[in-house]
């Protein structure tokens, strides 16, 4: 009795084991949306041990004998959120799974997304089974600098060590999301906003001098805050600020070239008042989604924003943001398919929520794009993935099937 008891444990282990390896798997598409040439027709892309192996028409590669095939209308890659917060606003709305916005102070650049994240809330089962495969999410508007994102795969449960990017931005808000009215705590106004991210910057600016020049042993000791905003004024982590009205678009911009910070406009609600001034700052917009309600700082919105950025060829991405109310986050599928139904041509609404997105994160050499060698995070779909009729039918990650049901 021993014995088998212990064999069939050993099975138990084996079994788990296989399971967490990435099958060899094909996938056949009537086409095929690789986001680096051409759309493939009777398309078939091969996986291998997570990764990319073979990609091209049916008579170009062979499905090999005894590989598992999924096949589907439309294949494209995994779609790639350029910016959210689920993981940390979860599904229920109740304090207790609230976690994007600390309020007890209007700065906290130092604190990290990776801590909150909660990979076992719904919301991230969800939009996973709509194809949503990479997300970069963390600290949300509703303060000044509320803290870090990060850029991760929405098939991980638990974080560790294989977060594709731990810190990724520091993100804040500027307009009314970033300020406090009821006269109790500052800023409570948008120039008292602008000075103290000023203050802060030059804190941080000093701060780094002196790490460069104290003498051995005489270094100043750890601040967590202000190695966060060195490492933005660096360069090595990108500032994401939320402005919508046209007067903070403009604070953004100048602060940005004050400190010469790598920026990325997020909301940009206003931006097509302000278009010229935009690429002349060489910056990238992470667009409000489209079916944000016009109200408050984003009552100028333009449900054409999108195709507006994409004539004057200012890169974007579209993001599925943060909703105060259920279910807390969008789809970023349905909001480009609004912006597609709204002027953007198809492929760049595509790219917009794979590979454009992908490259404004950083992960592009990864994911957004189905290539020889990249992560095999695939979206298959019944029809035109921007059809409301349509379904997911199948995702994958790092070549596993994590889903199979039609969504």
């Amino acid at each position: 009795m021993k014995f088998k008891s212990t064999f069939i444990y050993i099975l138990v282990i084996l079994y788990c084991i296989a399971g967490s390896l990435s099958a060899n798997l094909a996938v056949k598409g009537e086409t095929i949306y690789t986001m680096a040439g051409d759309p493939i027709t009777a398309g078939v892309v091969l996986i291998e041990d997570g990764k990319i192996s073979k990609i091209g028409t049916a008579d170009e590669v062979s499905i090999p004998n005894g590989w598992d095939t999924l096949s589907a209308a439309v294949v494209t890659p995994g779609l790639v959120d350029a910016h959210t917060t689920v993981g940390l606003s979860g599904m229920l709305n109740q304090a207790h799974d609230q976690e994007q916005v600390e309020k007890s102070a209007p700065m906290q650049p130092e604190l990290r997304a990776i801590d909150a994240y909660n990979g076992r809330d719904e919301l991230v089962d969800w939009v996973r089974n709509l194809g949503v495969t990479t997300v970069h999410t963390g600290h949300g508007p509703g303060s000044l600098i509320s803290g870090q994102t990060m850029v991760l795969k929405t098939d991980q449960k638990s974080i560790g060590d294989e977060v594709m990017v731990p810190f990724a931005m520091v993100t804040g808000s500027l307009g009314t999301g970033g300020i406090n009215r009821d006269g109790k705590k500052s800023p409570g106004t948008r120039a008292k906003a602008i000075a103290l991210l000023r203050t802060e910057l030059i804190k941080a600016s000093e701060y780094l001098t002196k790490l460069e020049t104290a003498e051995e042993g005489k270094e100043p000791s750890r601040d967590l805050r202000l190695e966060a905003l060195g490492d933005v004024l660096q360069g090595n982590n990108p500032l994401l600020l939320t402005a919508h009205r046209h007067q903070d678009i403009g604070a953004t911009l100048r602060l940005a070239e004050e400190f010469g910070l790598k920026l990325i406009l997020d909301g940009a609600s206003e931006a097509h008042l302000m278009l010229e001034t935009i690429k002349e700052a060489d910056v990238t917009v992470i667009v409000h989604p489209t079916m944000m309600r016009a109200g408050g700082d984003g009552e100028n919105m333009t449900l054409e924003m999108a195709a507006i950025l994409d004539r004057e060829g200012i890169p974007f991405a579209i993001q599925s943001g943060f909703e105060s109310y259920v279910p807390k986050t969008r789809v970023i599928l349905f909001e480009a398919g609004m912006a597609a139904a709204y002027g953007l041509p198809f492929e760049a609404a595509l790219s917009s929520i794979t590979i454009d997105a992908a490259r404004i994160l950083g992960v592009d050499d990864r994911v957004g794009s189905l290539e020889v060698g990249k992560d095999a995070d695939l979206a298959l779909f019944d029809g035109d993935p921007f059809e409301y009729v349509t379904h997911c039918t199948a995702v994958i990650i790092d070549g596993n099937v994590v889903s199979d049901t039609s969504r």
